[in-house]
């Protein structure tokens, strides 16, 4: 794999002098050829479709920022974990950057990695599907392991918004999902799309016409409390049932202002991180997880860090797999 750059700089914190008391900077490594298989974390620096979508830029600066947050957290793993670099978006050239990023998540896939991409807008979501796609599709001739014919991805979507709009006039943080429909149809693929968190007033009715006629599985935020979380584990376990692989993709718009502020799109109300963890943890533990991203963190507009710590409390749920 080849991304655009890669610094170990963030990864800096307190040294403890107890037995046992490693942090995330004391044990992530770079990664490098031949690695032993674990969790791998790529950036993708870009707010591009951010800009695109006429949303207040700064993610770019997310996966940084994520980093720094993470680095001073209790290591709490068996395997290991690795730092694989950031694809950067610095000329404008989104689709290029996309492409890069798919490239890189599918080498990460090839050897053996669970990849958990930070980002950047949710633009991101489009790299990602693409890297998952040609590791189980065979998009590159040089690849040798069998392939499937048509596999089926399911996306589960923590998110406010649908990103559903039309990409036909212009490809943003707000289309990655639609040009992902466009996709699976141009292949003969199966679309598979949950989303979570969904706020309706954020949301134009064409959107919700667009994802009833894609089949998506849909749930509001207002729909997510404690007394209905059995009822979303039972939803969500039959769709992934139904999927050969799952996608995992976090906005963290998804969360309230309050837990999150630094984000492209803050949200009213949202879906609070206690009620997001143990769907999360569900979703993790499902068997099937093999690519997780975060998108949308703004370091420009964040308050204290807290978005940040939220991220990085996230990647450290989801690396508590070995």
């Amino acid at each position: 794999m080849h991304a655009d750059r890669h610094s170990m700089e963030p990864w800096q914190g307190r040294v403890d002098p107890e037995a046992d008391s490693a942090r995330w900077h004391q044990r992530i490594q770079p990664l490098a050829d031949g690695s032993e298989p674990g969790l791998a974390l790529l950036g993708f620096a870009s707010d591009e479709g951010v800009r695109r979508n006429h949303g207040r830029v700064g993610a770019a600066n997310g996966p940084s920022a994520i980093r720094k947050a993470l680095a001073n957290l209790a290591w709490h793993r068996s395997g290991p974990a690795y730092d694989a670099g950031d694809v950067v978006c610095a000329d404008g050239d989104l689709e290029a950057a996309q492409a890069r990023l798919g490239g890189n998540v599918c080498a990460l896939l090839d050897a053996g990695h669970l990849p958990i991409v930070l980002g950047g807008g949710h633009e991101v979501a489009f790299g990602s599907w693409k890297g998952l796609a040609g590791h189980l599709g065979g998009d590159r001739f040089e690849q040798q392991a069998p392939r499937m014919a048509a596999p089926r991805i399911g996306i589960i979507n923590f998110d406010a918004h649908f990103d559903l709009r039309d990409p036909a006039q212009v490809h943003s943080s707000g289309t990655p999902f639609a040009q992902i429909a466009e996709q699976c149809a141009a292949r003969g693929w199966p679309f598979a799309y949950a989303c979570i968190g969904i706020s309706r007033a954020s949301n134009t009715r064409a959107l919700f016409q667009r994802a009833a006629e894609l089949g998506v599985l849909v749930r509001e935020d207002h729909e997510i409390r404690e007394s209905r979380l059995p009822g979303l584990v039972t939803e969500l376990q039959a769709f992934i049932a139904g999927c050969d692989a799952v996608y995992l993709t976090i906005d963290i718009d998804v969360l309230p202002a309050c837990e999150a502020p630094g984000v492209s799109a803050p949200a009213a109300r949202g879906v609070a991180l206690s009620l997001l963890e143990p769907l999360l943890e569900f979703v993790r533990d499902s068997g099937k997880l093999r690519l997780a991203d975060l998108a949308e963190l703004n370091p420009e507009h964040d308050i204290d860090n807290r978005t940040a710590r939220v991220a990085a409390r996230l990647i450290h749920l989801l690396s508590l797999t070995g």
